[in-house]
């Protein structure tokens, strides 16, 4: 097999399997589809650039989501230093359409917390392995969870007049 067939499949493979949790991951940052579907192929060509091995697929899945977080951070770093503003488009919940009205209240919090949320329900990381993915203290990462979850009672209660 040729190099570039190798990482052509690699690659395909790879989109295949992660592309909706690298994408959904990088939205969560980011809140513009075209911003993180590009955050996806940079996630992509870095994994080709570098070519890791691993273990698992758990390992090369936190290899790709702490990747895609960074660059994710990167291009917000950038925008911040470069005064651009940022488009406010919409993700949809694919998976669990009953639950789209939970995920437009996570998308009003702070990106912190929309990280975290994310990664530990959607993707079902743990916290230890979400302080790594995000490069925070674990105790961090739970405090986020735990405000999160306080300002989207708060907000799910307001908005969608829900109840414990």
């Amino acid at each position: 097999m040729s190099e570039s067939s190798y990482a052509e499949q690699r690659a395909r493979k790879v989109l295949s399997e992660y592309g909706d949790s690298i994408f959904r991951l990088a939205y969560s940052f980011l809140h513009n589809e075209l911003d993180a579907q590009e955050v996806v192929q940079e996630t992509l060509i870095q994994m080709l650039r570098y070519d890791p091995s691993f273990d698992t697929p758990k390992q090369e899945k936190g290899w790709l989501l702490k990747t895609a977080a960074n660059l994710s951070r990167n291009k917000l770093r950038f925008w911040k230093a470069h005064e651009t503003d940022e488009l406010d488009e919409r993700l949809k919940a694919e998976e669990k359409p009953d639950l789209a009205f939970v995920w437009d209240a996570v998308r009003t919090l702070p990106s912190d917390y929309q990280s975290a949320i994310y990664l530990f329900y959607q993707e079902g990381y743990s916290t230890k392995e979400i302080a790594e993915i995000l490069k925070k203290r674990e105790s961090s990462v739970r405090s986020d969870l735990t405000r999160a979850r306080k300002q989207l009672k708060l907000i799910l209660k307001e908005e969608y007049d829900f109840e414990e």
